[in-house]
């Protein structure tokens, strides 16, 4: 199992630079853990970009996805990651749902470049 970062998620379907890096790991979306809020900063993002009827096709994938919703023990545990490690909130949880599924997170988002477990594309 997996977490595609929101950065990750928007760079493939944009068809951005790193797009190839990030399909290997979009190609099999069973395998993929989407955090909600990941979930919300893409349809977000599509939809300000694409309009809604492209975001709701991006949505129908990531739903493809093991969705994890934010509890209470996830945002407590985003919350000391964040004092922690010095990460936005969005990023926190993210990186508290990787650590609390025991998986990696693959991003380009540079507040991820020096945490444990995290594979940042450059």
């Amino acid at each position: 199992m997996i977490i595609v970062d929101s950065s990750g998620w928007i760079e493939y379907l944009s068809g951005g630079p790193r797009a190839e890096k990030y399909e290997k790991y979009l190609s099999r979306l069973a395998e993929v853990i989407t955090p909600a809020v990941v979930f919300y900063e893409v349809y977000k993002k599509i939809k300000m970009v694409k309009g809604e009827e492209k975001a709701l096709l991006v949505a129908a994938q990531i739903l493809k996805t093991n969705i994890v919703p934010l509890d209470s023990e996830i945002a407590i545990y985003a919350a000391e990651v964040s004092l922690r490690c010095s990460i936005p909130m969005a990023d926190a949880i993210i990186y508290a749902t990787a650590l609390s599924k025991k998986c990696p997170v693959v991003t380009s988002d540079p507040h991820f470049q020096n945490l444990e477990g995290a594979i940042f594309l450059k």
